[in-house]
């Protein structure tokens, strides 16, 4: 192979890499480090940078840095138009400088504050759907100067920083939006009933407890969190003559409320796993509950965790508190095992107040 060829394949197997990071990668700073540290390599730079621009599209600063140096720049800002990187990120084009000390738009301020010399660069933008996210520079070129083709990797790799960071802000907005979403829920459904207040908070909490020494899988987890957080959301429908019309019901009993909290929530993708659990969380181990009887293992686990987390929780709502309504609890638990509740849920319960009376 020549050296042409096997210069092609580094670079080709660099690009795979850090698009397998893209699925992989949780840690967003990781991943433009590994970025980062890949162009240096693929273009045999001294130093790299991610910039990214700033809320009010006013300045850019150093998200990553690498060298010795680097980290005095994460507190630097950059106005735009000024310098190579604010000279690019405004013109959305990219630029190669070959010598530093003949380009009008280089910013010798930050090589004076950091003791850093740049002698040459190259420096793209990123952009995802048309919005500038930032820019990706390399700095003193080893061998040679920068080409077209050092542009198009240095341009891909861009590419692969802006989508990763477009993703995890998109992702953490939609969390942020979530988590607000579901505070929001839970207040309502605590004025449907009296004593309610942080009903959601402490099943969701309580719910994860035993779950988590049960050894339930992470999704399994994640479900069990958000039935715990809204499994009586279907208190709310009780009061809509509407949405019980739609479902052939002149008037909700107290049994019909399960399947209220399911049916509001289906279609409703990411609930999927907990729709389930929350329409059988009044079902009895010994097949006696409702709304369908059903017994045993037959009960998808989270859902008699909720059975057993709803009946202490009840405890609660009676005016029961401190070790009056721990003692009450754990008797309620242990006469119910076998009967109303799973016994390795209820051993699992009175384990888990036993070495951390503050989990519930």
């Amino acid at each position: 192979m020549s050296v042409n060829g096997e210069a092609d394949v580094k670079k080709a197997l660099g690009l795979f890499s850090i698009a397998g990071s893209l699925n992989s990668a949780v840690d967003l700073d990781f991943l433009l480090q590994k970025i980062g540290t890949a162009a240096e390599q693929l273009l045999d730079s001294e130093a790299s940078a991610i910039m990214l621009v700033t809320d009010d599209k006013q300045h850019l600063f150093f998200k990553v840095a690498s060298g010795e140096k680097g980290q005095s720049l994460k507190t630097m800002r950059l106005p735009l138009g000024q310098g190579i990187a604010g000279w690019v990120a405004q013109s959305g084009k990219p630029e190669v400088v070959e010598d530093t000390r003949k380009d009008p738009h280089f910013a010798a301020d930050f090589d004076r504050k950091t003791g850093f010399v740049t002698r040459s660069a190259l420096c793209v933008p990123m952009v995802f759907r048309d919005e500038l996210i930032g820019v990706v520079e390399v700095l003193n070129r080893r061998s040679g100067s920068y080409t077209q083709e050092h542009v198009d990797l240095l341009t891909h790799m861009a590419s692969f920083a802006a989508a990763s960071i477009s993703h995890t802000k998109t992702n953490a907005e939609q969390n942020n939006f979530l988590t607000h979403g579901l505070d929001l829920l839970c207040l309502a459904v605590e004025t449907t009933r009296p004593n309610m207040e942080g009903h959601c908070m402490r099943s969701a909490k309580l719910a994860r407890a035993i779950g988590r020494s049960l050894g339930v899988e992470d999704h399994d987890y994640r479900m069990l969190y958000y039935a715990g957080m809204l499994h009586d959301i279907g208190y709310i429908a009780m009061n809509s003559a509407e949405f019980l019309a739609d479902m052939g019901v002149m008037k909700a009993s107290e049994e019909l409320h399960p399947t209220l909290s399911a049916k509001m929530l289906e279609g409703i993708t990411m609930m999927e796993g907990a729709v389930p659990l929350i329409l059988h969380h009044h079902e009895r181990f010994d097949g006696a509950g409702f709304p369908d009887k059903l017994a045993g293992d037959a009960i998808p686990l989270g859902a008699r965790i909720l059975s057993l987390v709803e009946a202490v929780e009840d405890l609660r709502m009676v005016g029961l508190r401190g070790r009056d309504l721990h003692q009450k609890a754990l008797q309620e638990a242990q006469d119910g095992a076998g009967k109303s509740f799973d016994p390795k849920v209820v051993k699992a319960f009175v384990d888990l107040l036993a070495s951390r009376s503050t989990a519930w």
